[in-house]
């Protein structure tokens, strides 16, 4: 492989870098010779030199690109590696990963942040991973070989599986069960359906030779050479499959969806010590502290730690989520009860609303479109224009996500003119975003039964001053932008370093956070509504398209 990659007879990946830092140790599983957790904490502080100063490593493995980024004590980013990997879309609404390329990304940008860094792994307190949640991969537990190609969360196959189960009456069951929406955006479907159509899948999982898992249990068991399947109480409660009241995998739910128990990883908390990455991969073992799935994260890094705090990331898609405590708030209004994260035996819950195409938007008018050639030329092409001259775009090229919840919405440009150009385009790509974000708070706050006093952001179109004022006008409130606007990876880093005693308690995670910009509504109510209006017009004009086409929905 390249890059220095090799995989293994386990389906693992190394690195030469191992060498450089302190040479090739054994496979990591502290868990299989009497450890106990105390005492991979004490091991660890006492073998850290006081001279050296410590850091937490935190993998983002994201949609279209994995990440490394290493945080010091004030929560600075202190260096960043990223590397895209490839997409595949075999079908119309099929959306898939090669698991591999995942690991081997991710793995990759670990050893380029503490590469350029000058770090050792003996400088790394402890690792947090957050991930894109969702996309599921399924694999040989001996071999460590992917069954197949891992199906991402956008992917909507089984959205006719989703239907079934609704006629059936079986929805209700899950929200109250799980607090999700029955929709294949969630792992569970996409998980019996490789079941059923990946050659001999079934059998091999009741059997007992495969393993399933969200993106941080495939990384989690990579990075510790099979010693460890797991996945934390965020990233489980993402997959229809788990009850969020008593934290476990619920047998009526597995038996709804056929799919045996033994394929599950162990569920642990968000914050805790719960593997170490070998020492194969960084020369020395390195606990594994903090997970989450990434909105989650993000929700913590962004110290959305009270109730009615809320915060969006504008990723690959837009995700609001508002902490509602240690209650979990049902939702009304179509959208997601989920569990934040689980810290000393104390859960937290959000209310979550999803927008499919955030970030990816962009990326179709730069791949798709060809309008621009990278993502930041999106703005000043749109500030060519004062308006979008009446086009309406809604980028439901994956469906439509919170509140509407329609697999079968599909992308839609309305309002074009002899007139209309690219900056039109280019600008309603941008509003596009902050409308479908506009959508998921209103109904957000009739569910809380309260007003949003401000909306943190962050992610990479956070650093759009236009999008941002967007979406303070067109949702008539402050957004506000931190001064770390990577708080995905600090949040995942935040989790791990409260485990190994880095960061002393959670109030000193608020203390840190820093307001960088605030942007204040200036649009007018009465332009407002009217923008709205014609948002909804053009929504309806989207909606159900592809329900008489077979190909696009299957």
């Amino acid at each position: 492989m390249g890059d220095g990659i090799k995989r293994t007879a386990r389906g693992n990946a190394s690195s030469d870098y191992a060498n450089d830092i302190g040479g090739i140790g054994g496979a990591g599983n502290c868990f299989g010779h009497g450890y106990s957790i105390q005492h991979i904490r004490m091991e660890r502080m006492t073998s850290t030199t006081s001279h050296q100063p410590q850091y937490v490593l935190a993998l983002d493995q994201g949609t279209s690109s994995s990440r490394a980024i290493l945080f010091d004590h004030l929560g600075n980013v202190v260096r960043i590696a990223q590397r895209e990997f490839r997409q595949y879309y075999p079908h119309p609404g099929h959306v898939e990963h090669d698991p591999y390329e995942i690991w081997q990304s991710q793995l990759a940008v670990a050893h380029e942040v503490l590469g350029d860094a000058g770090v050792s792994g003996t400088q790394i307190s402890a690792i947090g991973i957050t991930n894109q949640r969702e996309t599921t991969v399924l694999w040989d537990r001996k071999t460590g070989e992917p069954v197949g190609r891992a199906l991402v969360w956008q992917d909507r196959r089984t959205a006719p599986m989703c239907e079934d189960l609704q006629a059936a009456g079986h929805a209700e069951t899950f929200q109250r069960k799980t607090g999700l929406i029955v929709d294949a955006y969630f792992s569970g479907t996409k998980l019996r359906w490789m079941l059923d159509n990946y050659e001999g899948a079934r059998a091999r999982a009741e059997r007992g030779e495969l393993a399933f898992g969200t993106v941080d249990s495939w990384l989690i068991w990579q990075l510790t050479d099979g010693a460890r399947h797991v996945t934390d109480v965020s990233n489980a409660s993402r997959t229809m499959l788990f009850n969020i009241h008593d934290f476990r995998w619920d047998d009526e739910l597995l038996g709804l969806l056929d799919i045996p128990r033994n394929l599950l990883p162990e569920v642990v908390p968000s914050s805790g010590e719960v593997a170490r990455a070998s020492a194969r991969l960084f020369g020395v073992e390195i606990p594994i502290a903090g997970i989450a799935g990434d909105q989650q994260a993000a929700t913590f890094g962004q110290a959305c730690l009270r109730p009615g705090m809320a915060k969006n990331t504008y990723g690959t898609g837009c995700f609001i989520l508002m902490n509602t405590g240690d209650k979990p708030v049902t939702s009304h209004n179509r959208l997601i009860t989920t569990i934040g994260w689980q810290i000393g035996g104390n859960t937290q819950y959000c209310l979550e609303g999803g927008v499919f195409m955030g970030g990816a938007t962009i990326q179709w008018l730069r791949d798709g479109l060809k309008l621009i050639h990278s993502a930041p030329e999106v703005e000043p092409l749109a500030r060519q224009c004062t308006d979008t001259g009446g086009v309406v775009l809604v980028p439901a090229f994956a469906g439509l996500g919170a509140p509407h919840w329609d697999p079968f919405a599909r992308g839609t440009l309305v309002g074009i003119t002899r007139g209309t150009g690219g900056p039109h385009i280019a600008r309603a790509a941008l509003e596009s975003i902050a409308l479908q974000s506009v959508d998921v708070l209103d109904a957000m706050q009739k569910d809380a039964g309260i007003s949003l006093a401000e909306l943190r952001v962050d992610g990479g179109a956070s650093r759009s001053d236009l999008l941002m004022q967007m979406q303070a006008d067109l949702l008539g409130t402050a957004v506000v932008r931190p001064r770390v606007t990577e708080t995905t990876a600090l949040g995942a880093a935040y989790l791990a370093g409260l485990a190994t005693g880095y960061w002393t308690d959670p109030e000193e995670i608020t203390r840190q956070w820093q307001v960088e910009q605030r942007f204040e509504p200036k649009l007018s109510a009465d332009e407002r509504e009217r923008r709205i209006a014609r948002w909804h017009r053009a929504v309806d004009r989207a909606r159900d398209w592809a329900r008489e086409s077979d190909d696009a929905a299957r």
